[in-house]
């Protein structure tokens, strides 16, 4: 399954002394990028929560190929890489307005009990709209 955010441009206050965007920047595109993919598949991460299913990530990984500065425009892509079960395994590429690959990534998310916790299974809700969208 892939995703595709709408562009975003580069703020000034997200760049370092350098100019470039800062490295810690990226992590935050990821999540803003996973929020608007439930969101376009009708799930509210804000509602999860209140029903006491938290998303905690728990590995990430990043590989810089170009800088982004202030000013330019930017797209994540995202793609889930495996039916969720315990986790969520997703893969990112965020390209610059020139369609050029900036930075290469990858987050698990683990499903948390918010009451208990501790680890559980993928929602139900969430494995149903998986299916859905699978099958559109």
């Amino acid at each position: 399954m892939e995703f595709e955010n709408k562009p975003i441009k580069v703020r000034y206050c997200e760049t370092d002394q350098m100019g470039f965007v800062h490295h810690s920047n990226y992590v935050k595109y990821f999540e803003l990028a996973r929020i608007e993919w439930l969101e376009a598949m009708g799930v509210s991460y804000a509602k999860m929560e209140q029903d006491g299913i938290l998303m905690p990530v728990v590995n990430v990984q990043l590989k810089f190929k170009k800088p982004l500065f202030f000013g330019e425009s930017f797209t994540v892509h995202i793609i889930l890489d495996n039916k969720p079960k315990a986790t969520l395994d997703f893969s990112y590429v965020i390209t610059n307005q020139k369609n050029e690959k900036v930075c290469l990534g990858s987050t698990q998310l683990a499903f948390l009990d918010a009451h208990k916790m501790r680890a559980v299974r993928c929602p139900k809700i969430l494995v149903d709209v998986f299916n859905l969208w699978d099958n559109k």
